[in-house]
């Protein structure tokens, strides 16, 4: 049996007593579940009784009829709905942003706006190959200019300094590189 309900002096519904879950859940036909639900978003107070958790009759159905007011009239009613509706904004808008730049780099990939790694690894190995070849063929041309206007000897000899020099340098450029088998060179 349901309590008594009376106005208070404020003109404030009072009384009606704290009844169970279940209670609750039979009183506005929905499940129990529902009801848990509708606690955890907020939407419906409960007390801390001798009992356990309970709810006082009057603002339940209060916080309920003012739930379902504002769910008919569209109103957002739930600070974790808006959370949720939020962060499903910002997915789809990471969503779309991501297939965009997805569609644009295939775009510059049909144009021709990238090459293959394969390529850029042939491309680059070529490049010192033909740059290690340049710079190890240095000191022979300074030291064959040089041997018109100095002694052989000296020419020679700036030769072998100018050779050990570019060979150290080079030695600094080593770039590690992946050959087949996983070997590095």
């Amino acid at each position: 049996m349901l309590g008594e309900i009376y106005i208070d002096n404020n003109g404030k519904a009072a009384g009606g007593g704290y009844y169970r879950v279940e209670i609750i859940a039979q009183l506005f036909g929905v499940s129990v579940r529902r009801i848990q639900q509708l606690t955890q978003e907020g939407i419906l107070p409960t007390t801390e009784t001798a009992d356990g958790r309970r709810y006082d009759l009057v603002p339940t159905i209060q916080s309920y009829v003012k739930y379902l007011a504002d769910k008919a009239y569209g109103k957002n009613h739930s600070e974790k709905e808006l959370e949720l509706k939020e962060q499903k904004m910002k997915a789809d808008i990471a969503l779309k942003e991501s297939q965009g730049e997805l569609h644009r780099l295939k775009t510059d990939i049909a144009a021709g706006k990238y090459i293959s790694i394969e390529e850029v690894q042939v491309d680059y190995s070529k490049f010192f190959v033909i740059f290690k070849k340049f710079a190890l063929s240095i000191p022979s041309k300074v030291a064959g200019i040089a041997q018109t206007v100095v002694d052989p000897v000296i020419a020679r000899s700036l030769e072998k300094d100018l050779a050990y020099e570019v060979n150290n340098l080079l030695q600094g450029f080593v770039v590690a590189a992946k050959v087949e088998g996983g070997e590095g060179k």
